[in-house]
């Protein structure tokens, strides 16, 4: 265990609290590391929503780049960041447990959901999700961290904004105040944390597979496959949860217009040893149900 592993990530409170839990778990099993923080796109472009920016791993690509140079040796990231399809040489070796992958809500006083009000999020999934509910709202964008994005809400006249509950919980952020969103259906991996090495590399990948959570990596891939076929990345407002219930696998997955009007769900279980391609018969059952006419229209109001 002579090489020193070096872990690739971004430099936000959260990314680097993710890292250092890798490198932690790394360590604890004899493995030597160094943390290398960059900065990424997504990170330095704060006025544009990420739909509008026309990249996929918007959030990913630095370390993409940094691990095709040499420069680290793996990467980690909130997987829901992570394109479906990875650059050619990068292997995905780890899954870590994972945290929960509820969305929630942060008001800002008393909240009445029938008043008219604004909320802030720069996902159009949630955006779609909560205009579906609420359709007397207005959504407005916001980007940044969450150190930002908690401190814009504090900053703008809104009634609130919304969150991944895990993301704040790792670093010690979520107030008592929050709103649980148990009706809205997450993004695909959102809550779980993945580890990516070159895959040329044998010992970073020999080592890192020790940290792989299996039923979380199942879940995240059944997820994540329902996102692929149905070609969403942050152009579309797709959302997909799996979770395993001793043999069972039980999956949900929505995909909705970009106004919030339409709605097209599939909720389906299937035994865990027949998971093979689940997560793209589910995404055909969608296409199939109206859902390849709603991507046409995505992809023009996108163009």
């Amino acid at each position: 265990m002579s090489k020193t592993i070096r872990i690739g990530t971004r430099d936000s409170q959260l990314a680097l609290w993710q890292a250092e839990t890798v490198r932690s778990q790394l360590e604890s099993l004899g493995y030597a590391t160094q943390l290398i923080p960059v900065k990424s796109t997504g990170d330095l472009v704060l006025d544009k929503p990420l739909y509008e920016m026309g990249i996929t791993g918007i959030f990913t690509k630095t370390l993409d780049v940094a691990m095709l140079n040499d420069s680290v040796d793996i990467a980690v990231h909130s997987m829901k960041d992570v394109p479906t399809l990875l650059p050619k040489g990068i292997v995905q070796t780890a899954v870590l447990e994972r945290a929960s992958s509820e969305d929630i809500m942060l008001p800002k006083g008393a909240f009445n959901p029938e008043a008219p009000a604004t909320i802030a999020t720069g996902s159009l999934r949630r955006k779609a999700q909560w205009l579906h509910r609420y359709p007397h709202h207005q959504v407005v964008d916001l980007r940044g961290n969450v150190n930002t994005r908690l401190q814009k809400l504090r900053d703008q006249p809104w009634q609130g904004a919304i969150f991944a509950k895990a993301g704040l919980e790792r670093i010690d952020l979520l107030p008592e105040n929050y709103i649980p969103l148990d009706w809205m259906v997450p993004a695909p991996a959102q809550g779980a944390m993945v580890v990516v090495a070159l895959e040329k590399d044998s010992f970073c990948r020999d080592a890192t597979i020790q940290l792989n959570h299996k039923d979380s990596a199942l879940c995240t891939q059944v997820e994540r496959e329902f996102l692929n076929v149905l070609e969403g990345g942050c152009t579309a407002p797709i959302g997909a949860i799996a979770q395993i219930s001793q043999s069972t696998l039980r999956f949900k997955g929505v995909l909705f217009s970009l106004d919030g009007t339409t709605k097209i769900e599939i909720e389906k279980d299937v035994e865990i040893d027949a998971c093979d391609h689940f997560g793209r018969k589910c995404a055909e059952a969608v296409l199939n149900n109206g859902g390849s006419e709603l991507m046409k229209q995505i992809k023009h109001a996108s163009s």
